[in-house]
């Protein structure tokens, strides 16, 4: 027995009980409560020196374990183009686009599949870089990071 829910909205948090009537032990019952979330984007802002490595981690608050379980790729943008500079399946090692026309060798996956660049350029400045984890087929857990390159 199973209730199924299509286009779900936060309005449809509650309580839900299933009961029926059994014989000769009389009524069953369950209850679950139901939490709907709407999904949520964090934007964060990372300050580096020119020249130093920019570490910009994907979600602050989700541990490696957590994110080793889902796909996620990390994202870049300008002038309204996004380029993929690195992807990851779990259990797979990270896939490169070292033909990246905006970072070829300069990336790569660290610790927590925060995304490391070296060296931090003046271009980088105002970027953003998002980090997309996909935990189920239609929920995606994003966050962004514009970064601010400074000079000595």
């Amino acid at each position: 027995w199973a209730l199924h829910l299509k286009n779900v909205t936060i309005s449809l948090s509650g309580q839900y009980e299933c009961s029926f009537t059994t014989y000769p032990h009389g009524t069953k019952a369950a209850k679950i409560q139901l939490i709907v979330k709407a999904e949520e984007e964090q934007h964060y802002v990372k300050e580096v020196w020119l020249n130093q490595t920019l570490e910009i981690p994907c979600l602050e608050d989700m541990t490696s374990e957590n994110l080793s379980n889902y796909p996620l790729k990390w994202l870049v943008g300008e002038n309204g183009r996004k380029e993929e500079p690195v992807t990851k399946e779990p259990s797979c090692p990270a896939v490169y686009r070292n033909g990246s026309v905006l970072y070829g060798q300069r990336v790569r996956l660290g610790l927590n599949n925060a995304l490391e660049i070296f060296p931090a350029k003046i271009t980088d400045d105002g970027r953003e870089f998002s980090c997309h984890v996909v935990y189920h087929p239609e929920r995606v857990w994003k966050s962004s990071t514009t970064v601010r390159v400074f000079g000595k």
